[in-house]
């Protein structure tokens, strides 16, 4: 039910053999996908080890709360975004980032992905949200 996909591919849901997508809106999350993750490419270079350990310790710690390691995902995102360049949009920066961030965890610790996974969603609904409307709808256009 909770996919998570940073490599530019659609997840879906199959109910009698057929994915459950609007045909509208396919064309429209493939580009976006496939632009965060050409940008998720280039930011992949730029992250140090120690800042994906650090998140795996914080991820590890079972008494640490949703809340917390959302808090801090969202602080070491912000701390990464003042390295990109001026010129891309800070929210797009700070999206990707986050979904990098997630590959990174995942792939040096993979037990972690329900954890990883339900506190990047909510990280990425709380901040942006309306970001990620404006997307799709510019896209559409």
């Amino acid at each position: 039910d909770d996919e998570l996909q940073t490599d530019g591919n659609r997840s879906g849901h199959f109910q009698n053999g057929e994915l459950e997508l609007p045909p509208t809106n396919e064309e429209v999350i493939r580009i976006i996908a496939a632009q965060l993750a050409e940008i998720g490419d280039q930011l992949d270079k730029e992250i140090q080890g120690r800042v994906v350990e650090n998140l795996v310790q914080h991820f590890l710690n079972e008494q640490l709360s949703r809340e917390d390691i959302a808090l801090h995902m969202s602080r070491v995102v912000n701390e990464l975004t003042q390295s990109i360049p001026s010129d891309m949009a800070q929210e797009k920066a700070m999206l990707v980032l986050a979904m990098v961030l997630t590959k990174k965890i995942l792939n040096r610790v993979p037990s972690l992905l329900h954890r990883v996974y339900n506190a990047t969603v909510n990280y990425m609904n709380q901040q942006f949200h309306d970001y990620i409307v404006e997307m799709v709808s510019a896209v559409k256009q």
